[in-house]
Protein backbone atom coordinates (compact mmCIF):
# COMPACT_ATOMS: atom_id res chain seq x y z
CA UNK A 1 0.00 0.00 0.00
CA UNK A 2 1.81 3.50 -0.72
CA UNK A 3 0.85 6.45 1.71
CA UNK A 4 -0.65 8.94 0.23
CA UNK A 5 0.08 11.42 3.77
CA UNK A 6 3.77 13.01 3.45
CA UNK A 7 5.68 13.22 6.32
CA UNK A 8 7.89 16.33 7.04
CA UNK A 9 11.24 15.77 9.32
CA UNK A 10 12.88 18.75 10.38
CA UNK A 11 16.83 19.04 10.53
CA UNK A 12 18.69 19.71 13.75
CA UNK A 13 21.90 18.10 15.86
CA UNK A 14 20.32 14.85 16.04
CA UNK A 15 19.63 14.68 12.22
CA UNK A 16 23.35 16.36 10.84
CA UNK A 17 25.39 13.29 9.70
CA UNK A 18 24.90 11.82 5.83
CA UNK A 19 24.05 8.70 8.14
CA UNK A 20 20.96 10.34 10.06
CA UNK A 21 19.67 12.03 7.21
CA UNK A 22 20.02 8.82 4.18
CA UNK A 23 17.89 7.07 7.71
CA UNK A 24 15.29 9.51 8.23
CA UNK A 25 14.66 9.55 4.56
CA UNK A 26 14.71 5.52 4.00
CA UNK A 27 12.09 5.12 7.05
CA UNK A 28 10.03 7.42 5.01
CA UNK A 29 10.75 11.18 4.79
CA UNK A 30 9.45 13.43 2.29
CA UNK A 31 10.06 16.54 2.71
CA UNK A 32 12.84 18.18 4.99
CA UNK A 33 12.78 21.35 7.01
CA UNK A 34 15.55 23.64 7.47
CA UNK A 35 14.45 25.84 10.77
CA UNK A 36 16.39 29.25 10.26
CA UNK A 37 15.45 30.07 13.54
CA UNK A 38 18.33 28.48 14.86
CA UNK A 39 22.08 27.76 13.10
CA UNK A 40 24.11 29.47 10.64
CA UNK A 41 23.29 30.17 6.75
CA UNK A 42 26.26 27.80 6.17
CA UNK A 43 24.91 24.74 8.18
CA UNK A 44 21.79 25.03 6.28
CA UNK A 45 23.47 25.11 3.07
CA UNK A 46 25.63 21.73 4.57
CA UNK A 47 22.50 20.28 5.11
CA UNK A 48 20.61 21.11 1.67
CA UNK A 49 23.01 19.43 0.30
CA UNK A 50 23.67 16.43 2.41
CA UNK A 51 19.65 15.89 1.70
CA UNK A 52 20.15 16.25 -1.94
CA UNK A 53 23.14 13.35 -1.66
CA UNK A 54 21.00 11.85 0.12
CA UNK A 55 17.95 11.29 -1.72
CA UNK A 56 19.89 11.08 -5.15
CA UNK A 57 21.28 7.63 -3.24
CA UNK A 58 18.10 6.06 -2.65
CA UNK A 59 16.15 7.27 -6.01
CA UNK A 60 14.29 9.60 -4.35
CA UNK A 61 12.91 13.51 -4.59
CA UNK A 62 12.73 15.16 -1.10
CA UNK A 63 11.51 18.61 -0.57
CA UNK A 64 13.38 21.42 0.49
CA UNK A 65 11.25 23.36 2.89
CA UNK A 66 13.24 26.40 4.51
CA UNK A 67 11.54 28.28 7.71
CA UNK A 68 12.43 31.73 8.07
CA UNK A 69 12.39 32.92 11.57
CA UNK A 70 9.40 35.33 11.38
CA UNK A 71 9.15 38.44 14.05
CA UNK A 72 9.65 36.11 17.46
CA UNK A 73 8.15 38.72 19.67
CA UNK A 74 10.76 37.25 23.09
CA UNK A 75 11.50 38.30 26.57
CA UNK A 76 15.15 39.58 26.97
CA UNK A 77 17.68 37.99 29.77
CA UNK A 78 17.61 37.96 33.66
CA UNK A 79 21.08 38.38 35.80
CA UNK A 80 20.81 34.49 36.69
CA UNK A 81 18.99 32.96 33.61
CA UNK A 82 15.89 32.28 35.16
CA UNK A 83 13.04 33.50 37.40
CA UNK A 84 10.29 32.02 39.22
CA UNK A 85 6.92 33.75 39.27
CA UNK A 86 4.37 33.69 41.49
CA UNK A 87 0.77 33.70 40.74
CA UNK A 88 -0.53 37.23 42.05
CA UNK A 89 2.81 39.09 42.06
CA UNK A 90 3.40 42.40 39.77
CA UNK A 91 5.81 41.63 37.02
CA UNK A 92 6.94 44.92 34.61
CA UNK A 93 8.39 44.05 30.64
CA UNK A 94 10.65 47.29 30.15
CA UNK A 95 11.68 48.12 27.12
CA UNK A 96 14.65 50.33 27.77
CA UNK A 97 15.87 47.92 30.73
CA UNK A 98 19.10 45.95 29.96
CA UNK A 99 19.49 42.59 27.80
CA UNK A 100 20.45 40.50 30.73
CA UNK A 101 19.07 42.56 33.72
CA UNK A 102 16.42 40.70 34.16
CA UNK A 103 14.64 39.72 38.38
CA UNK A 104 12.11 38.31 39.70
CA UNK A 105 9.96 41.76 39.42
CA UNK A 106 10.71 42.87 35.69
CA UNK A 107 12.68 41.99 32.31
CA UNK A 108 13.60 43.62 29.16
CA UNK A 109 11.95 42.69 25.90
CA UNK A 110 13.10 42.47 22.09
CA UNK A 111 9.83 43.91 20.62
CA UNK A 112 9.60 47.38 22.00
CA UNK A 113 6.15 48.10 20.10
CA UNK A 114 4.59 45.98 22.10
CA UNK A 115 3.44 48.90 24.71
CA UNK A 116 1.45 50.52 21.77
CA UNK A 117 -0.02 47.36 21.24
CA UNK A 118 -1.87 46.30 24.54
CA UNK A 119 -4.15 47.81 26.85
CA UNK A 120 -4.90 47.02 30.66
CA UNK A 121 -7.06 43.59 30.64
CA UNK A 122 -5.24 42.19 27.92
CA UNK A 123 -3.42 38.82 28.27
CA UNK A 124 0.14 38.14 27.54
CA UNK A 125 1.13 34.39 26.83
CA UNK A 126 4.84 33.72 27.50
CA UNK A 127 6.73 30.06 26.88
CA UNK A 128 4.45 28.72 24.63
CA UNK A 129 1.36 28.98 27.17
CA UNK A 130 3.58 28.17 30.46
CA UNK A 131 3.37 31.80 32.01
CA UNK A 132 -0.12 33.79 31.74
CA UNK A 133 -0.11 37.79 32.76
CA UNK A 134 -2.62 40.58 32.60
CA UNK A 135 -2.06 44.06 31.39
CA UNK A 136 -2.45 46.17 34.31
CA UNK A 137 -1.44 49.57 33.26
CA UNK A 138 0.67 50.54 30.26
CA UNK A 139 3.61 53.08 30.49
CA UNK A 140 5.93 55.15 27.92
CA UNK A 141 7.77 52.28 27.44
CA UNK A 142 7.21 49.99 29.77
CA UNK A 143 4.06 47.41 30.58
CA UNK A 144 3.07 46.51 33.78
CA UNK A 145 1.09 42.67 34.54
CA UNK A 146 -0.24 40.95 36.97
CA UNK A 147 1.03 37.42 37.14
CA UNK A 148 -2.33 34.69 36.29
CA UNK A 149 0.07 31.37 35.68
CA UNK A 150 2.98 31.44 37.32
CA UNK A 151 6.28 28.74 37.47
CA UNK A 152 10.30 29.11 35.87
CA UNK A 153 10.71 31.82 33.43
CA UNK A 154 13.98 31.65 31.73
CA UNK A 155 15.74 34.17 28.70
CA UNK A 156 14.92 34.66 25.76
CA UNK A 157 11.65 32.90 25.98
CA UNK A 158 8.70 33.52 23.28
CA UNK A 159 6.00 36.34 23.90
CA UNK A 160 2.40 36.51 22.27
CA UNK A 161 -0.70 38.24 22.97
CA UNK A 162 -4.23 36.06 23.61
CA UNK A 163 -6.49 36.67 20.85
CA UNK A 164 -3.85 38.60 18.55
CA UNK A 165 -3.33 41.99 17.36
CA UNK A 166 0.45 42.12 17.48
CA UNK A 167 1.72 44.48 14.62
CA UNK A 168 4.89 42.97 13.82
CA UNK A 169 5.59 42.81 10.51
CA UNK A 170 5.53 39.00 9.29
CA UNK A 171 9.05 39.79 7.38
CA UNK A 172 12.38 40.71 9.52
CA UNK A 173 15.03 41.69 8.32
CA UNK A 174 17.15 38.67 9.12
CA UNK A 175 14.44 36.73 6.65
CA UNK A 176 15.03 38.76 4.19
CA UNK A 177 18.91 37.46 4.70
CA UNK A 178 17.53 34.31 4.58
CA UNK A 179 15.47 34.30 1.35
CA UNK A 180 19.07 35.13 -0.36
CA UNK A 181 20.24 31.90 1.66
CA UNK A 182 17.23 29.59 0.46
CA UNK A 183 17.79 30.33 -3.26
CA UNK A 184 21.31 29.48 -2.86
CA UNK A 185 20.93 26.29 -1.37
CA UNK A 186 17.77 25.49 -3.71
CA UNK A 187 14.87 25.41 -1.46
CA UNK A 188 11.20 24.12 -3.23
CA UNK A 189 9.73 25.96 -0.37
CA UNK A 190 9.83 28.30 1.93
CA UNK A 191 7.68 29.11 4.77
CA UNK A 192 6.65 32.81 5.87
CA UNK A 193 5.99 33.25 9.91
CA UNK A 194 3.15 35.06 11.54
CA UNK A 195 1.72 36.13 8.54
CA UNK A 196 -0.72 39.11 8.62
CA UNK A 197 -2.17 38.91 5.36
CA UNK A 198 -1.73 38.37 1.47
CA UNK A 199 0.54 41.22 0.92
CA UNK A 200 3.23 39.38 2.90
CA UNK A 201 3.21 36.53 0.69
CA UNK A 202 3.45 38.84 -2.54
CA UNK A 203 6.61 40.48 -0.92
CA UNK A 204 8.03 37.34 -0.39
CA UNK A 205 7.65 36.16 -3.66
CA UNK A 206 9.10 39.00 -5.09
CA UNK A 207 12.16 38.65 -2.97
CA UNK A 208 12.26 35.42 -3.61
CA UNK A 209 12.87 36.01 -7.20
CA UNK A 210 14.92 38.84 -6.93
CA UNK A 211 16.86 35.92 -5.57
CA UNK A 212 16.46 34.03 -8.39
CA UNK A 213 14.67 31.33 -7.13
CA UNK A 214 11.13 29.76 -8.20
CA UNK A 215 10.30 28.15 -4.57
CA UNK A 216 6.60 27.92 -3.38
CA UNK A 217 5.60 29.37 -0.63
CA UNK A 218 4.33 28.18 2.82
CA UNK A 219 2.30 30.85 4.65
CA UNK A 220 2.29 29.84 8.23
CA UNK A 221 -0.95 30.08 10.28
CA UNK A 222 -0.22 31.03 13.79
CA UNK A 223 -2.05 34.43 14.26
CA UNK A 224 -5.52 34.40 16.25
CA UNK A 225 -6.53 37.25 13.63
CA UNK A 226 -6.33 34.72 10.41
CA UNK A 227 -8.05 32.12 12.71
CA UNK A 228 -11.53 34.24 13.05
CA UNK A 229 -11.80 35.86 9.53
CA UNK A 230 -12.46 33.96 6.77
CA UNK A 231 -12.06 36.09 4.22
CA UNK A 232 -8.15 37.25 5.44
CA UNK A 233 -7.65 33.66 5.93
CA UNK A 234 -8.74 32.70 2.12
CA UNK A 235 -6.87 35.54 0.81
CA UNK A 236 -3.89 34.33 2.72
CA UNK A 237 -4.22 30.90 1.29
CA UNK A 238 -4.89 31.79 -2.09
CA UNK A 239 -1.59 33.98 -2.35
CA UNK A 240 0.50 30.80 -1.16
CA UNK A 241 1.19 27.71 -2.34
CA UNK A 242 0.97 25.54 0.55
CA UNK A 243 -0.06 26.56 4.34
CA UNK A 244 1.09 25.33 7.58
CA UNK A 245 -1.19 25.00 10.79
CA UNK A 246 1.63 26.22 12.77
CA UNK A 247 -0.42 24.78 16.35
CA UNK A 248 2.52 26.28 18.65
CA UNK A 249 1.81 30.07 18.52
CA UNK A 250 -1.63 29.29 16.79
CA UNK A 251 -2.63 28.04 20.24
CA UNK A 252 -1.50 30.19 22.44
CA UNK A 253 -3.18 33.22 20.35
CA UNK A 254 -6.33 31.33 20.18
CA UNK A 255 -6.48 29.15 23.45
CA UNK A 256 -6.04 25.19 23.23
CA UNK A 257 -9.92 25.07 23.34
CA UNK A 258 -10.21 26.22 19.36
CA UNK A 259 -7.03 24.42 18.14
CA UNK A 260 -8.67 21.31 16.84
CA UNK A 261 -12.01 22.79 15.48
CA UNK A 262 -9.47 25.92 13.84
CA UNK A 263 -7.20 23.40 12.32
CA UNK A 264 -10.19 21.33 10.44
CA UNK A 265 -11.28 24.39 9.16
CA UNK A 266 -7.79 26.06 7.89
CA UNK A 267 -7.49 22.45 6.44
CA UNK A 268 -11.16 22.44 4.31
CA UNK A 269 -9.92 25.91 3.30
CA UNK A 270 -6.95 24.98 1.97
CA UNK A 271 -8.13 22.10 0.31
CA UNK A 272 -11.23 23.82 -0.89
CA UNK A 273 -8.87 26.80 -2.84
CA UNK A 274 -6.67 24.21 -4.26
CA UNK A 275 -3.18 24.67 -2.16
CA UNK A 276 -1.43 21.81 0.06
CA UNK A 277 -1.59 21.84 3.59
CA UNK A 278 1.20 20.97 6.45
CA UNK A 279 -0.05 20.11 9.99
CA UNK A 280 2.78 21.13 12.75
CA UNK A 281 3.90 20.78 15.86
CA UNK A 282 3.93 18.32 18.62
CA UNK A 283 2.70 15.89 16.61
CA UNK A 284 4.42 13.27 18.42
CA UNK A 285 6.36 15.73 21.33
CA UNK A 286 6.53 12.48 23.57
CA UNK A 287 9.51 10.78 20.92
CA UNK A 288 11.61 13.61 21.51
CA UNK A 289 12.82 11.22 24.77
CA UNK A 290 10.48 8.15 24.16
CA UNK A 291 10.78 5.37 21.37
CA UNK A 292 7.14 4.81 21.43
CA UNK A 293 4.32 7.71 20.89
CA UNK A 294 1.84 7.83 23.17
CA UNK A 295 -2.33 6.98 22.43
CA UNK A 296 -3.41 10.53 22.45
CA UNK A 297 -0.75 11.56 19.80
CA UNK A 298 -1.52 8.52 17.66
CA UNK A 299 -5.06 9.80 17.84
CA UNK A 300 -3.54 13.47 16.81
CA UNK A 301 -1.27 12.30 13.87
CA UNK A 302 -4.17 10.02 12.84
CA UNK A 303 -7.28 12.85 12.85
CA UNK A 304 -5.34 14.99 10.65
CA UNK A 305 -4.83 12.21 8.10
CA UNK A 306 -8.62 11.84 8.32
CA UNK A 307 -8.99 15.12 8.04
CA UNK A 308 -7.08 14.86 4.61
CA UNK A 309 -3.57 16.66 5.52
CA UNK A 310 -1.34 16.72 2.46
CA UNK A 311 1.22 16.31 5.24
CA UNK A 312 1.99 16.04 9.07
CA UNK A 313 5.54 17.04 10.24
CA UNK A 314 8.33 16.31 12.99
CA UNK A 315 9.92 19.11 15.00
CA UNK A 316 11.92 18.25 18.37
CA UNK A 317 11.26 15.16 17.35
CA UNK A 318 14.07 14.43 14.48
CA UNK A 319 15.90 17.67 15.02
CA UNK A 320 16.86 17.50 18.81
CA UNK A 321 15.48 13.93 20.16
CA UNK A 322 16.82 10.67 20.81
CA UNK A 323 14.49 8.56 18.49
CA UNK A 324 14.44 10.14 14.76
CA UNK A 325 14.01 7.38 12.80
CA UNK A 326 12.23 5.70 15.31
CA UNK A 327 9.70 8.82 15.33
CA UNK A 328 9.45 8.65 11.29
CA UNK A 329 8.87 5.08 11.08
CA UNK A 330 5.96 5.50 13.95
CA UNK A 331 4.39 8.24 11.94
CA UNK A 332 4.65 6.39 8.80
CA UNK A 333 2.39 3.68 10.11
CA UNK A 334 -0.11 5.86 11.66
CA UNK A 335 -0.73 6.76 8.58
CA UNK A 336 -1.08 4.33 6.56
CA UNK A 337 -3.28 2.70 9.02
CA UNK A 338 -5.44 5.97 8.95
CA UNK A 339 -5.47 5.77 5.43
CA UNK A 340 -7.66 2.18 5.58
CA UNK A 341 -10.64 3.96 6.48
CA UNK A 342 -12.96 3.72 4.28
CA UNK A 343 -13.95 7.16 3.94
CA UNK A 344 -10.54 8.06 2.66
CA UNK A 345 -11.90 6.98 -0.62
CA UNK A 346 -14.82 9.04 -0.94
CA UNK A 347 -14.98 12.34 -1.79
CA UNK A 348 -17.75 15.26 -2.22
CA UNK A 349 -14.93 18.06 -3.19
CA UNK A 350 -16.11 20.46 -5.21
CA UNK A 351 -18.54 18.35 -6.84
CA UNK A 352 -21.45 21.34 -6.88
CA UNK A 353 -19.12 24.29 -8.41
CA UNK A 354 -18.31 25.65 -11.52
CA UNK A 355 -14.82 25.69 -12.83
CA UNK A 356 -13.08 28.35 -14.68
CA UNK A 357 -10.21 26.39 -15.85
CA UNK A 358 -10.05 23.79 -18.08
CA UNK A 359 -7.08 22.11 -16.35
CA UNK A 360 -9.04 21.94 -13.48
CA UNK A 361 -12.00 20.49 -14.84
CA UNK A 362 -9.50 18.16 -16.59
CA UNK A 363 -7.67 17.34 -13.24
CA UNK A 364 -11.05 16.53 -11.04
CA UNK A 365 -12.98 14.53 -13.60
CA UNK A 366 -10.26 11.98 -14.06
CA UNK A 367 -9.92 11.90 -10.09
CA UNK A 368 -13.69 11.23 -10.03
CA UNK A 369 -13.50 8.95 -13.14
CA UNK A 370 -10.39 6.96 -11.44
CA UNK A 371 -12.31 6.96 -8.24
CA UNK A 372 -15.85 5.65 -9.89
CA UNK A 373 -14.64 3.08 -12.65
CA UNK A 374 -13.85 -0.30 -12.30
CA UNK A 375 -9.91 -1.81 -12.55
CA UNK A 376 -8.40 1.12 -12.54
CA UNK A 377 -4.58 0.93 -10.46
CA UNK A 378 -3.26 4.51 -11.35
CA UNK A 379 -3.54 7.85 -12.16
CA UNK A 380 -0.60 9.17 -14.88
CA UNK A 381 -0.25 13.10 -14.69
CA UNK A 382 1.70 14.70 -17.35
CA UNK A 383 3.19 17.79 -15.98
CA UNK A 384 5.31 20.76 -16.04
CA UNK A 385 4.52 22.98 -13.20
CA UNK A 386 3.08 20.45 -10.85
CA UNK A 387 -0.14 22.31 -11.01
CA UNK A 388 -2.13 19.70 -12.37
CA UNK A 389 -1.17 17.00 -9.47
CA UNK A 390 -1.90 19.45 -6.93
CA UNK A 391 -5.72 19.97 -8.33
CA UNK A 392 -5.75 16.26 -8.87
CA UNK A 393 -4.56 15.67 -4.86
CA UNK A 394 -7.57 17.64 -3.42
CA UNK A 395 -9.52 14.85 -4.57
CA UNK A 396 -10.32 11.89 -1.65
CA UNK A 397 -8.28 8.64 -3.45
CA UNK A 398 -7.13 5.19 -2.65
CA UNK A 399 -5.36 5.90 -5.81
CA UNK A 400 -1.52 6.79 -6.40
CA UNK A 401 -0.97 9.81 -8.39
CA UNK A 402 2.03 9.63 -11.07
CA UNK A 403 3.39 13.19 -11.88
CA UNK A 404 5.85 12.48 -14.60
CA UNK A 405 7.55 15.40 -15.15
CA UNK A 406 11.05 16.67 -16.73
CA UNK A 407 12.00 19.43 -14.10
CA UNK A 408 13.80 18.54 -11.18
CA UNK A 409 12.40 21.63 -9.82
CA UNK A 410 8.21 20.10 -10.32
CA UNK A 411 9.47 16.66 -8.85
CA UNK A 412 11.00 18.22 -5.80
CA UNK A 413 7.32 20.39 -5.35
CA UNK A 414 5.06 17.60 -5.75
CA UNK A 415 6.82 15.64 -3.36
CA UNK A 416 5.19 17.22 -0.64
CA UNK A 417 1.33 16.23 -2.28
CA UNK A 418 -0.93 13.68 -0.92
CA UNK A 419 -0.71 10.33 -3.00
CA UNK A 420 1.43 12.00 -5.48
CA UNK A 421 4.67 10.00 -6.49
CA UNK A 422 6.79 11.48 -8.74
CA UNK A 423 8.77 9.80 -11.76
CA UNK A 424 11.43 11.60 -13.97
CA UNK A 425 10.24 12.10 -17.54
CA UNK A 426 11.43 13.56 -20.33
CA UNK A 427 8.90 13.77 -23.15
CA UNK A 428 10.20 16.33 -25.17
CA UNK A 429 12.22 13.79 -27.62
CA UNK A 430 9.28 10.78 -27.78
CA UNK A 431 7.03 10.99 -30.47
CA UNK A 432 3.13 12.30 -29.44
CA UNK A 433 2.07 9.06 -30.18
CA UNK A 434 4.06 6.88 -28.04
CA UNK A 435 4.11 9.25 -25.05
CA UNK A 436 0.87 7.32 -22.95
CA UNK A 437 2.29 3.91 -24.00
CA UNK A 438 5.87 4.76 -22.65
CA UNK A 439 4.25 5.93 -19.21
CA UNK A 440 2.35 2.90 -18.95
CA UNK A 441 5.88 0.88 -19.21
CA UNK A 442 7.49 2.49 -16.62
CA UNK A 443 4.23 1.69 -14.49
CA UNK A 444 4.79 -1.69 -15.25
CA UNK A 445 8.37 -2.29 -14.76
CA UNK A 446 7.70 -0.92 -11.77
CA UNK A 447 5.17 -3.26 -10.61
CA UNK A 448 2.52 -0.49 -9.43
CA UNK A 449 0.12 -1.63 -12.62
CA UNK A 450 -0.02 -4.97 -14.37
CA UNK A 451 -1.80 -6.50 -18.15
CA UNK A 452 -5.48 -5.86 -17.85
CA UNK A 453 -5.15 -2.77 -15.06
CA UNK A 454 -7.27 0.57 -16.33
CA UNK A 455 -5.21 3.75 -16.18
CA UNK A 456 -6.08 7.11 -16.20
CA UNK A 457 -4.36 9.45 -17.98
CA UNK A 458 -4.08 13.36 -18.15
CA UNK A 459 -1.64 15.75 -20.25
CA UNK A 460 -2.07 18.69 -22.68
CA UNK A 461 -2.49 18.78 -26.71
CA UNK A 462 1.32 19.88 -26.82
CA UNK A 463 3.83 17.94 -24.66
CA UNK A 464 6.04 20.40 -22.27
CA UNK A 465 3.74 23.62 -22.51
CA UNK A 466 3.07 24.60 -18.72
CA UNK A 467 -0.44 25.02 -18.11
CA UNK A 468 -1.91 23.30 -20.96
CA UNK A 469 -3.58 20.07 -19.78
CA UNK A 470 -6.76 19.35 -21.59
CA UNK A 471 -6.97 15.61 -22.31
CA UNK A 472 -8.18 12.93 -20.13
CA UNK A 473 -7.74 9.40 -21.47
CA UNK A 474 -8.55 6.01 -20.07
CA UNK A 475 -6.33 2.97 -21.48
CA UNK A 476 -5.76 -0.52 -20.35
CA UNK A 477 -2.52 -2.21 -19.81
CA UNK A 478 -1.67 -4.85 -22.34
CA UNK A 479 -3.59 -3.26 -24.92
CA UNK A 480 -2.19 -0.91 -27.79
CA UNK A 481 -2.02 2.33 -26.24
CA UNK A 482 -2.15 5.13 -28.51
Amino acid sequence: MLRRTKIVSTLGPSTDSAESIAAIIRAGVDATRLNFSHGSAQEHINRAKRVREAASAQQRFVALLADLQGPKLRISGFRENKVTLKAGQSFVLDATLAKDAGTNEQVGIDYEQLVDDVTPGDVLVLDDGAIEMEVVSVGDNSITSRVLVGGVLSDNKGLNKRGGGLSANALTAKDREDIVTAARLGADYVAVSFVRSGEDLHTARRLLKEAGSEAGLVAKIERAELAHDEAALDAVIEASDVVMVARGDLAVEIGDAELVGVQKHIIHRARVLNRGVITATQMMESMITSPMPTRAEVSDVANAVMDYTDAVMLSAETAVGDYPVEAVKSMVRICLGAEKHPTMGQSQHRIHEAMAHVDEAVALSAMYAANHLEGVTAIICMTESGATPRLMSRIKSSLPIFAFSRHHSTQHRVALLRGVQTVPFDAFEIPNEKTNALAVQQLVRWGVVAEGDRVVITKGDYVNAQGGTNTMKIVRVGADIQ
